[in-house]
Parts: C-alpha cells; structure tokens; sequence
C-alpha cells in the first residue's frame, strides 16, 4: 500500500513515517510533498496513492486549493491543528482527521478505519469537493462565538453577535462592531469564513463578509451585480457581483 504524505514541517512528518512504519510496516511511503505547488506537480505525475495524509495549512495556503487543481479519488487522512469544533465536519466514514501533535492510538484508530472502509470493504470514496464544501460551512451549531482582539495593552474578547462586518485592507484583516470600533485581526477572510455561521454572515466579495441584519438596502447595480448598504458608514461600496448575486438573494430570503 502506497502513501503520499503532504506536510511543511519536517519534524511533523518525519514523526509521522516513523509512527507509520511502526504501526504498518507494509505501508510504502512512496512520496512527501511540504506545499499546495509541490502535492499538485506530484499527483499529476504520479500514479495515485492509496492514502494520503495531508495537512490543512501549508506553507503556500491551505489545503482545500489543492483540490480545485486537480481530481483526487484516493482517500485522505486530514492532519492538522485546528480547534475540535472546525474539524466536524471530517467524521464521515470515508474520511477522517488526526489532531497535531499526532498520537500513536489516534493514528492507529484512522489506520484501522481506512483498512476496514476501503481495502477490505472496498467502499466507495466520498466527493473530496462535498467534504470541502462542508468544511467550510456546515459544521453543525459549532461556530466560532467571539474573537480575541488586541485593544492597546489588553485583550478583548468580541462575541460574533457584537461583529458588524469584516474587512481586508492592505494585506490586513479587521473586525468591526456594531459600535463601529474597528479591531486588527489575525485572521485572513478565508479563514474567517471558515469558523463563522453562515446563517448570520454572508462573504459579499474578497474584501467584506457582512452580518445578516447590518444589511439595509440591495439595490440592483451594472452587469447583474448588486450594490449593498450597511447600518454603519463605508467609505467604500460594497458590491456583490453577478456570479454571486442569485446566492446572495437566497440567503437574504429573496
């Protein structure tokens, strides 16, 4: 059995091999790979692994770009060092994740279940880009509640029901309340919009992500696309394009 083992920090990975070939002697680790760049290139030369165990942050961004790349039909074993509650979403029976630092028990328990779903039931392999998709938005009840910002010399914690937007400006991510106090983040968007509700934010473009009820009027803007306006001052307009328009409309109840 063949695995590909894609990971950035060679401590990590060099653990794993050596916790692999403890734990499965017949395994082959046949590639490793430590970026989204280097797993494609490898998977588009390779014939495809049986497993493979893959971390979520890499050094050029997060896994999920790997799959819009190129088709991966082979199982993965997520490996990462996200919070319990951003991981939910990976418990289906095809797929399962291993939390860092890596536990011999805990890898041996995903060992077993890969063996019993896919070499000895040969079940077939659940749509990486469904699990994605759910990753990133359906994890349940289990979204983040506040988020740790820096206010002078001290820390806040701001609930999510206090966030009025979020924004990216320079390379920087902020929060803004609906008092209009505005916090440095550090968060990119992408990652934001992993953790929060999807019933209560909604991403209208790269550079805002709104709270539901902030939005006070739609109004229909060139080419499709949207113009929307928010309870607080923007020196900026915040547009929805075409692509994103219908989807916008359905989640404001349109």
């Amino acid at each position: 059995m063949k695995v590909l083992i894609v990971e950035d920090e060679i401590l990590l990975a060099k653990q794993l091999k050596s916790l692999l070939q403890e734990l499965e002697p017949e395994l082959e680790i046949d590639g490793q790979t430590n970026s989204i760049d280097t797993t494609v290139q490898w998977l588009q030369q390779n014939e495809e692994p049986d497993l493979i165990f893959m971390d979520i942050e890499l050094a050029d961004g997060q896994c999920f770009d790997i799959f819009s790349q190129v088709i991966v039909k082979c199982p993965v074993i997520f490996t990462t060092a996200y919070d319990e509650y951003a991981l939910r979403a990976f418990k289906v029976n095809s797929i399962d994740y291993l939390l860092k630092p890596i536990n011999s028990q805990e890898l041996k328990k995903a060992l077993l279940k890969w063996r019993d779903l896919y070499i000895e039931r040969k079940q077939p392999i659940v749509s990486l880009e469904a699990l994605v998709k759910q990753l990133k938005g359906s994890v349940g009840s289990n979204y983040r509640e506040r988020f740790l910002v820096k206010q002078g010399q001290k820390l806040v914690s701001i609930n999510t029901t206090e966030v009025a937007y979020f924004f990216s400006r320079h390379a920087l991510s902020f929060l803004v309340t609906r008092s209009n106090q505005k916090f440095v983040i550090d968060y990119t968007l992408d990652e934001v919009e992993q953790v929060i509700s999807p019933n209560q934010f909604f991403r209208a473009n790269r550079q805002f992500i709104l709270a539901h009820d902030m939005i006070t009027s739609v109004h229909n803007w060139f080419n499709g696309k949207l113009k929307l306006e928010i309870r607080l001052p923007l020196e900026e307009d915040i547009i929805v394009s075409r692509e994103k328009a219908s989807i916008f409309k359905e989640w404001m109840g349109a």
